[in-house]
């Protein structure tokens, strides 16, 4: 499909459709074409709720600032009809943060964001850069031909977020499974079912079954870790509800490690498809720290998030009424042409970088300055040593319109 053959609608199924994630340059042509034609567009299709598309930085940041007016509760993220009818009749399965409002959001927020205050972070330097050392050993183990999508940036932001809760290495791996089986339930690498929500609702249980036991666990005996911070937690001196609970876990546990290994092998692609920024960073250590948000922005792991009008609100001109909802398109937002100079080009040195890529607002994400470390830490420690790095075959981008990357990342490489 050419540019110019592009319609509205083809863009919008695009923009919403699983299918449309694992194609980034068609995906991109699409979400141009509506922030260039219609940045605010109602959405209809087979099989979905309908939906107003936000495209535009300037539009999300407005709804993300507005957070009375538009609300998390009660569709917080992409889903079918089917999805959406359940969702109304039996409520949340489990409730996070990123399905809370204020008041409820800032009481159960406090509840760990000392854990991820710089003072407390800066505490994990040591153990980041441990892990940074046995990734590098791993890319010289390896012998010049890896999976870096697999091998590496699966890996380390697992071992990072799953030793803050306190868990058992042992169950890394089963960790690593529940969580690409939650966040691509479509994909074929990672569906569980046939039918995805069935596939989900397993994976679910599974979850929900794993940390009831680790909350008994943590409330008999007490340690030091943040699954015990979370199970013994009180909301106004009252235990915190368990379907909450249960949320706060899968949210540290799942989108604490997944967003950001999407982040990192998506950087490593970036610096292959661009091995003049990769040469400059390797020259200029000092860059890292711009590197890391060009890496997040270009990346955008997180896709979209839903918000729901609680009132009648003007944006942009149109009229969204009480009830609608709206889809942020944060990876559209990260290259709007308004906001970035020259968006569709991959700069390490890039300043200033006002990405969305974490949100805004009251729910700006919780560990987007833990994600920013462990990437310095890795890429700081991997790219003094990699001589030279391309690519041994075929790269996958995960079928996800939520959380999503890339899934598959074969490289042959030599070291220093």
């Amino acid at each position: 499909m050419s540019a110019d053959a592009m319609t509205v609608h083809q863009a919008q199924h695009i923009l919403y459709t699983a299918e449309g994630y694992v194609d980034e340059e068609l995906w991109h042509r699409a979400a141009a074409l509506l922030r260039r034609e219609a940045p605010i567009s109602w959405v209809e299709g087979p099989g979905i709720t309908p939906f107003w598309a936000l495209t535009k930085h300037q539009d999300i940041l407005e709804v993300e600032l507005h957070n009375n007016e538009f609300l998390s509760e009660p569709r917080c993220i992409m889903g079918t009809a089917e999805s959406d009818a359940k969702l109304k009749t039996d409520g949340h399965l489990v409730k996070s943060l990123v399905q809370m409002d204020d008041p409820e959001h800032r009481l159960h927020r406090n509840v760990t964001s000392e854990w991820f205050l710089p003072k407390n972070l800066a505490k994990l330097d040591g153990r980041m850069d441990e892990l940074a050392d046995q990734a590098l050993q791993k890319l010289r183990d390896f012998g010049g031909e890896c999976d870096f999508a697999a091998d590496i940036a699966m890996q380390y932001p697992l071992q990072v977020i799953l030793a803050i809760l306190g868990l058992p290495e042992s169950d890394y791996g089963t960790m690593l499974r529940l969580t690409q089986e939650m966040f691509a339930p479509d994909d074929s690498d990672f569906k569980r079912d046939e039918d995805a929500m069935a596939g989900l609702m397993q994976t679910l249980f599974d979850l929900y079954t794993y940390f009831t036991n680790l909350t008994a666990e943590r409330r008999a005996n007490p340690t030091e870790d943040l699954a015990s911070v979370i199970a013994n937690a009180q909301i106004e001196g009252n235990p915190m509800g368990d379907m909450e609970t249960i949320g706060y876990y899968i949210i540290a546990a799942t989108a604490g490690h997944d967003t950001t290994s999407n982040a990192m092998a998506g950087g490593m692609k970036a610096l292959i498809d661009h091995p003049d920024q990769l040469a400059r960073l390797q020259a200029d250590p000092s860059l890292m720290g711009t590197a890391v948000d060009e890496i997040i922005r270009w990346t955008s792991p997180v896709k979209q998030f839903m918000r729901t009008a609680a009132v009648d609100y003007d944006l942009g001109g149109q009229t969204i009424k009480a009830g609608e909802d709206v889809y942020l398109a944060y990876w559209s937002a990260n290259r709007d042409e308004d906001v970035f100079a020259d968006p569709f080009t991959f700069d390490v040195g890039r300043t200033p970088n006002k990405h969305l890529a974490f949100g805004f607002g009251v729910h700006y994400c919780l560990g987007a300055m833990l994600a920013r470390m462990e990437l310095k830490a890795l890429f700081g420690k991997i790219l003094p040593h990699l001589a030279s790095v391309e690519y041994a075959g075929e790269s996958a981008l995960t079928k996800s319109g939520f959380v999503s990357g890339v899934k598959r990342l074969p490289i042959r490489y030599t070291m220093r």
